[in-house]
C-alpha cells in the first residue's frame, strides 16, 4: 500500500510557512490595503485622498536662495542678466543707397539709421535725402531720437529732426513708433511739430519676401501728410505725396547686398499743384541700382 503524500498530511500546510489556503482571504479586508504607505512614505498625486484642501505651495521663484546667499546670488543673475541682453550694442544700416534713372534728370537717393544702447533703451540716429545730379540736393533730413520699447515687438520714439538742403529750414519736435507688426511687415509713424506751429506725419513700411536665402524682394511703402498748407515748403494739407518701391536684392553677405528695383513717386493734392506751378512733374518713375550696408 502507497505511503500518503505530504500534501495530504493534517500538518502539511501549517509545516510550509507564508502559505494561506484560498478560504482564509475572506477574513482580509482587501480595501484596507489600498490606503496602506509604507514607513516615509508620503501620499502625493493621484494617491491623495478626495478632498478640498489647499494646493501645496509651489517652489520659490529664486529657488537656489535657499541654499545660497541671497545676496550672492542676485549678484549672479544681474551679470547673467547683462551679459545675456543688457550689455551695450550699436549698428549701422544704410537701407538705401541708391543711383535713380529716370527720364532726363537721374537722381540719388539715401536712407540710413544708426543705434547704440541696450535692449530697453536706445540713441537713433536717422537720415534721409534725394536730389539730382548737377542740380544739388533737393531734400535731407537728420533725426536724433530716444528709443524706449514698450513690447517685444514695438519702440516708442521721441525726439528733435532738423530739416536741411535749400529752401526754408525746419526743426521739429516729433513722436512715434517703429517695430515689427504680425506676419513680419516692419512699420513706422511719426508726427511732426516744426517751430513755426506746423504739423506733419509720416507712414512707412515694408516687408522682405526671401524667395532664396540670399534673394530677397523688398516691396516697400511711404506716405507723407500734413494737417494745413505750408506754401513756402511747397506742401498742401492732407497726403502731400506718396512712394511706393520694389527692390530685388542678393545679399552676397548679410552686410553686402546689391539691389535694383522701381520706385514710383506722386505729389498729390495742392502739392502737386504747387509743383506744376514750379515746372515739375509731380509723379517720378525711376529705375533704381543701389546696396544696402549694414555694420
Amino acid at each position: 500500500m502507497a505511503a500518503p503524500s505530504p500534501a495530504s498530511t493534517p500538518d502539511a500546510t501549517a509545516a510550509m510557512p507564508g502559505m494561506d489556503m484560498p478560504g482564509d482571504h475572506k477574513d482580509h479586508d482587501m480595501g484596507a490595503m489600498s490606503g496602506m504607505t509604507m514607513p516615509g512614505m508620503e501620499q502625493t498625486g493621484t494617491a491623495l485622498p478626495a478632498g478640498d484642501a489647499p494646493a501645496p505651495r509651489p517652489p520659490m521663484y529664486h529657488y537656489a536662495d535657499r541654499f545660497f546667499p541671497p545676496a550672492e546670488m542676485e549678484r549672479s543673475r544681474m551679470r547673467s542678466m547683462r551679459e545675456q541682453g543688457g550689455t551695450t550694442v550699436y549698428q549701422v544700416v544704410l537701407n538705401l543707397a541708391e543711383y535713380q534713372v529716370r527720364e532726363g534728370r537721374d537722381g540719388y537717393r539715401w536712407d540710413g539709421q544708426a543705434f547704440v544702447g541696450g535692449d530697453i533703451n536706445r540713441l537713433w540716429i536717422k537720415s534721409e535725402g534725394e536730389g539730382a545730379f548737377r542740380e544739388g540736393v533737393d531734400s535731407a533730413e537728420v533725426q536724433a531720437l530716444y528709443s524706449r520699447a514698450i513690447d517685444p515687438y514695438f519702440n516708442f520714439q521721441a525726439g528733435i529732426r532738423q530739416d536741411l538742403g535749400p529752401g526754408p529750414n525746419r526743426t521739429y519736435a516729433t513722436v512715434g513708433f517703429e517695430g515689427l507688426a504680425p506676419y513680419m511687415f516692419e512699420v513706422g509713424g511719426s508726427a511732426y511739430l516744426s517751430n513755426k506751429g506746423e504739423v506733419f506725419g509720416r507712414l512707412e513700411g515694408y516687408y522682405d519676401q526671401r524667395i532664396t536665402q540670399r534673394l530677397v524682394l523688398q516691396p516697400r511703402v511711404e506716405f507723407n501728410l500734413s494737417a494745413q498748407d505750408v506754401p513756402q515748403i511747397r506742401l498742401g494739407s492732407g497726403l502731400t505725396d506718396a512712394e511706393l518701391g520694389l527692390r530685388l536684392r542678393y545679399e552676397i553677405t548679410r552686410r553686402f547686398a546689391p539691389y535694383v528695383g522701381v520706385s514710383y513717386e506722386a505729389k498729390t493734392g495742392r502739392t502737386a499743384d504747387y509743383a506744376r506751378a514750379d515746372g515739375k512733374d509731380p509723379t517720378t518713375t525711376s529705375f533704381v541700382v543701389g546696396v544696402r550696408l549694414q555694420f
